[in-house]
C-alpha cells in the first residue's frame, strides 16, 4: 500500500481537488482506496455524497479507531475519514499528546492491510495536522498554482515542514517522504512558461528528495464542473482537442508517475464506468 499526503502550506493551490479526482480515479481501475480529510474546512468530505458514519477523523487520531472512522462514498467506490473538527481542536490535542504526531501514522499503518492507497487531503497551513500527515506518509505530493507567490510559498512552506519532521522521523528510524510538485492551473501565458522554468531550475530540487512531475494540470473548466456535478473529472472531460491534456490523460499521467511498478495493469478505468 501507498500512502501520499497531498500538501501545500498556502491555500487553494487544489490539493482537495487533487485528492478528490486521482482517487476516483484508481478506484475506477480497481483499486482500494481510502481518502483521509485532514483540513478542518471538510472540503474534500463534501466533493462527493457520503454514507457518513458516526465517527470521523477525530476518533481516528484520538482513539486509532480505524474500523469505526471510515465512511463510504458508493459512487466512488472508495471509503473516507471524514473531517469532523470545524474548530480546529485536534491541533491542540496533537501538541499536547508525545506521540501526537505520530498518531496517523499508526492509524495508516493499521489501514494497509485494507486498502492498496491512502490519500491524505490536508490543511493549506502550517500546522500539527499538517505534520502528522507527513510524518504518515511515503511520498508527498504538492500542485503548485503557476504563480510566482504560489512557487515561494511552496518552496518556503514545505521545507518549514520537512524540517521541522525530520528530527521525529529519526526518532523512529524513519527517513522523511519524497517530495513530488505537480504544476497546477497552467495555462499559455508567457509569464506561467516563465515560473515553471524557474521552477525546474530551483535549488530547492537538490534537497529532500524534491521531484518536478512532468504530468501537469492546466487551468480548464473541466475541474471546476466535476466539482460542482459530483463526477470525477477522467470521467467528465475524457477527450478533447487542443494544445492541453483532458482529465483523464492528466490522472492517468499522474497515477504513472506516482506509482510507478506499482500502478495498475491497466490505467485506464473500465470503459462502462468511464462513460457514466
Amino acid at each position: 500500500m501507498t500512502c501520499i499526503a497531498i500538501a501545500n502550506t498556502k491555500g487553494g493551490s487544489g490539493k482537495t481537488t487533487l485528492a478528490a479526482n486521482l482517487g476516483a480515479y484508481l478506484a475506477d481501475c480497481g483499486w482500494r482506496v481510502l481518502l483521509i480529510d485532514a483540513d478542518i474546512q471538510p472540503t474534500l468530505s463534501n466533493y462527493f455524497p457520503i454514507e457518513a458514519n458516526q465517527s470521523g477523523l477525530t476518533s481516528m487520531m484520538t482513539e486509532l479507531n480505524t474500523d469505526m472512522s471510515v465512511s463510504r462514498i458508493p459512487a466512488q467506490e472508495m471509503d473516507i475519514v471524514y473531517s469532523d473538527d470545524p474548530d480546529g481542536r485536534l491541533h491542540e490535542w496533537i501538541m499536547r499528546q508525545p506521540d501526537g504526531r505520530l498518531r496517523m501514522r499508526a492509524a495508516v499503518n493499521d489501514f494497509r492491510k485494507h486498502y492498496d492507497i491512502v490519500l491524505i487531503d490536508t490543511q493549506g497551513a502550517a500546522s500539527p495536522l499538517l505534520e502528522a500527515a507527513v510524518v504518515a506518509a511515503d511520498m508527498i505530493v504538492s500542485p503548485v498554482p503557476s504563480e510566482i507567490l504560489s512557487a515561494r510559498e511552496f518552496m518556503r512552506g514545505m521545507r518549514f515542514v520537512l524540517e521541522k519532521i525530520n528530527p521525529m522521523l529519526g526518532f523512529i528510524g524513519a527517513t522523511p517522504p519524497p517530495l513530488k510538485a505537480v504544476l497546477y492551473r497552467m495555462d499559455r501565458t508567457r509569464d506561467a512558461r516563465r515560473i515553471a522554468e524557474q521552477f525546474r531550475m530551483a535549488d530547492f530540487q537538490d534537497e529532500s528528495g524534491f521531484s518536478l512531475l512532468k504530468t501537469w494540470v492546466p487551468a480548464a473548466k473541466a475541474y471546476r464542473e466535476s466539482a460542482t456535478r459530483q463526477i470525477p473529472v477522467h470521467r467528465l472531460d475524457v477527450g478533447r482537442r487542443g494544445a492541453s491534456p483532458c482529465g483523464a490523460e492528466v490522472m492517468e499521467g499522474l497515477a504513472g508517475e506516482l506509482l510507478g511498478g506499482d500502478a495498475p495493469d491497466s490505467l485506464q478505468p473500465d470503459p462502462a464506468v468511464a462513460s457514466i
